[in-house]
């Protein structure tokens, strides 16, 4: 039996719907392409697979080192490469948080944790891109 399964239907168009444990998500592609603009592009939801993942980390290890933050998130910026099938070369993180000034080495601790242990999506990420991380705190 398979660790995961995803069910993903066309809908028309080049919408599809995709069935994530009892959680819908829209797929599609803009009108300019022949899609509703309905939804999230496959590629760019792949780098919010790689916010989620380690965001869930980073709060998970704060927690349990009793961090207290607030304003966390992040924003990833990357760049696909210029012949076809176009795959991300190139991937940053940028973590935005606020905590105490005596905090910030444990926060990136945990980033650092997140990206060299915990995150899978990380791990499968840097099989195919550069991924970087910059830790920015507000």
């Amino acid at each position: 039996m398979a660790d995961h399964v995803v069910t993903t239907r066309f809908e028309g168009g080049m919408t599809f719907k995709s069935e994530l444990d009892n959680h819908i998500i829209t797929i599609d592609t803009p009108q300019k392409d022949g899609g509703n603009d309905g939804g999230p592009r496959p590629k760019k939801l792949m780098l919010s697979s790689l916010a989620g993942c380690t965001g869930i980390d980073v709060v998970s290890t704060l927690n349990k080192m009793r961090v207290e933050f607030s304003n966390f998130s992040m924003d990833i910026e990357a760049n696909l490469s210029e012949t076809t099938p176009k795959t991300y070369t190139w991937v940053k993180i940028i973590y935005r948080i606020s905590v105490n000034e005596e905090d910030k080495d444990k926060v990136k601790r945990a980033v650092k944790m997140s990206k060299e242990q915990y995150c899978g999506v990380s791990a499968m990420f840097e099989k195919f891109a550069t991924l970087e991380y910059e830790i920015v705190f507000e």
